[in-house]
């Protein structure tokens, strides 16, 4: 059996793939919802998550998901209360001009994001005779997962990854 000191640096390991692999936290530091430091953030996440669950014996589902929701939003969405209420502030104040400006700033991120395209639909005779088709996407900023690539999973889905 693993010392105790090993299992748990093997624990540690598991919470930081689960949590930087989760899409909702790549989204908020790829986004800058936790600011400047988001990518501090989320590896201070691992480790605050990581002691909750030697803390704590016998955690329930909603106990870990209430801690998560905790986390997310003091540490993730500061950014988005500061914007909106430094936008209404502009407005309150009459600089219309600066507002406008900050509405294009946010609208060229908004087109930023990634534009998935779905392959032409066909029918289920076709798809025995081709290859497996792949999606194409422009890429957006890059993600906080360091995972290699995927092969074909079984529902025959294949994730691709631009590098």
């Amino acid at each position: 059996m693993a010392t105790p000191a090993a299992s748990r640096v093997l624990f540690s390991e598991a919470v930081r793939q689960v949590l930087l692999s989760w899409p909702v936290l790549q989204i908020a530091v790829d986004n800058g919802f936790g600011g400047v430091y988001g990518t501090q953030k989320a590896d201070w996440m691992v480790d605050v998550v990581q002691q909750f669950f030697h803390d704590n014996a016998d955690l329930q589902r909603g106990e870990v998901e209430d801690f998560l929701s905790d986390i997310m939003n003091q540490e993730f969405n500061t950014v988005l209360c500061d914007a909106l209420l430094q936008m209404f502030s502009q407005w309150q104040q009459g600089a219309l001009q600066t507002l406008r400006n900050t509405i294009d700033s946010l609208s060229q991120k908004k087109s930023e994001r990634a534009k998935v395209t779905a392959p032409s639909p066909q029918s289920d005779e076709d798809e025995e005779d081709e290859e497996p088709q792949v999606m194409e996407c422009e890429p957006s900023a890059p993600s906080v997962s360091r995972k290699a690539d995927r092969p074909e999973e079984e529902d025959g889905w294949t994730l691709v990854k631009k590098k």
